[in-house]
């Protein structure tokens, strides 16, 4: 018995090797125990956020130790700034706490992410050697500082009132569902429903649970199967192939979008389940024909926040051609960073935007000289949007820039179709996931909706049935170790 309890309680502690993910065995067993108390507490709405923050803060725990404290104190500093904001007079006054907020809240994601970066980029410009930091990225510190950021803007701005109660923002700020990679939900629009406080409906919680499950096949059964050829390809790219690289890149393109886009699904569909809606965060963006598209599907929250907080007060497009261009450049030169301290995202960053930048430029004679409505254009737009995707999202995985260089060259000078029917009889299951991906993705979505309907008005047992199957399908296709999401580094 002894020996049980200290397997559970070293189960239950930090351990950074095996950080809470939603596609964890242990994750669903204590959500499990989670919901029912969450059930009970629901209607006594001070009682029921205690409990969800007490949740949402060990969940944080979990992942990143004692850190789960720097979020406590972030809560309480930018909630205390943006009451200061909404007393303040003078404007002067009201923009100091404002700044203030910005400059503490950007300073920690700084410390934390970027000063082994900026230690690296010294020691190479001087020929120093000052030794990294022993840091622990806190879980999450990306995305909730951009939910700081928000809130204190936007009740500087007087779009939203500041809560006068600091747990109803330590719940938004912490809320577990989007803790750990977003949506990037903005406080104007989750604090309402939390102050509502309605009970989920039926509608909700098995839509809810519909999309939880599609979140778990597409990060355990498609995202980490193809991931693994792709790791594998891109970590010794000189011993393979042009053909074979190409398929890496095109493997880690669905892979990204499996892994980011099935943790957002859990993530909108634990909300649901709670009876909070989280919006989307990803429209099926692999259908778009230009990137201005691309980052109208991709992480819609993302974007949403880059444009309404960098963009636009950079200037958007209300000053000219020109100054258009620049702000977009800044735009996802800072959106490339937000992904990590490292060159290559920077780069993948800079590149999209170059793309943008591109699309606005050329749209007008594009438009005259090749008419969109055309078949043969759609393809080709399509096309050359889906290749150069597939180029920047090897130059956001492949490790660094000089390694992502080797594998984007030899699969475009070294591309060999004559590998195609070795490649497929190797790696069956593979290419069959590929093309099951690529399938669905074009699959209309009242299809998806009907299907969602359905799975909320079909019996229980029928229900059940399903869950069973998904589990199934995880474990045939799981590995040895829970893989946490790609964007957990983030």
């Amino acid at each position: 018995m002894e020996t049980f309890l200290h397997n559970v309680w070293n189960l239950l502690c930090f351990d950074p090797a095996r950080p809470l993910v939603f596609n964890s065995g242990l994750f669903w067993c204590l959500f499990l125990i989670f919901l029912p108390i969450y059930g009970l507490l629901k209607s006594r709405r001070t009682k029921m956020m205690i409990f969800v923050i007490a949740f949402s803060l060990y969940f944080f725990y979990k992942s990143s130790g004692w850190f789960f404290l720097l979020l406590v104190a972030t809560s309480v500093l930018d909630w205390f700034f943006a009451k200061q904001i909404k007393w303040e007079r003078t404007r002067m006054m009201k923009r100091f706490w404002l700044w203030l907020s910005i400059v503490i809240s950007v300073s920690l994601l700084g410390f934390f992410k970027y000063s082994n970066f900026l230690i690296w980029n010294i020691n190479e410009l001087v020929h120093s050697n000052f030794q990294p930091l022993d840091l622990i990225l806190p879980l999450g510190i990306s995305f909730y500082t951009f939910k700081t950021i928000s809130y204190v803007v936007d009740v500087y701005k007087g779009k939203m009132e500041p809560t006068s109660n600091w747990l109803e923002y330590i719940f938004y700020l912490s809320f577990f569902p989007a803790l750990a990679m977003g949506p990037i939900v903005r406080a104007r629009d989750f604090l309402p429903q939390l102050q509502a406080n309605r009970e989920p409906s039926r509608e909700m919680v098995y839509s809810g649970f519909w999309l939880a499950m599609i979140g778990v096949i597409k990060k355990a059964v498609f995202a980490d199967y193809i991931g693994q050829y792709s790791t594998i390809a891109f970590g010794t790219a000189a011993g393979y192939s042009g053909y074979e690289l190409a398929m890496a890149m095109v493997g880690f393109t669905m892979q990204i979008y499996c892994d980011f886009s099935g943790y957002s699904d859990m993530a909108i569909g634990l909300g649901r389940i709670l009876g909070f809606d989280l919006g989307i965060n990803f429209d099926f963006p692999y259908r778009s024909q230009n990137m201005t598209v691309f980052w109208k599907r991709w992480h819609i929250t993302l974007s949403n926040w880059l444009m309404d907080y960098v963009y636009i007060p950079l200037g958007g497009n209300r000053k000219g051609k020109p100054r258009q261009y620049l702000n977009l450049m800044i735009t996802m030169l800072v959106g490339g960073l937000w992904h990590g301290a490292a060159w290559n995202y920077i780069v993948w960053g800079g590149a999209h935007g170059v793309a943008l930048v591109v699309h606005k430029f050329t749209k007008k004679p594009l438009d005259r000289w090749l008419p969109s409505d055309k078949k043969g254009v759609q393809f080709v737009s399509w096309l050359l949007a889906f290749t150069f995707i597939c180029i920047t999202m090897t130059i956001f995985g492949a490790g660094d820039i000089a390694n992502s260089w080797i594998v984007i060259k030899k699969a475009f000078t070294e591309f060999d179709p004559a590998y195609f029917v070795p490649f497929f009889t190797a790696r069956k299951t593979w290419c069959i996931l590929m093309i099951v991906i690529f399938a669905l993705h074009f699959v209309p979505k009242k299809v998806y909706q009907a299907i969602s309907d359905w799975f909320v008005n079909t019996h229980w047992l029928v229900k059940l049935a399903i869950f069973i199957v998904v589990v199934q399908l995880v474990i045939e296709f799981s590995s040895a170790e829970v893989k946490p999401f790609i964007y957990n580094q983030f």
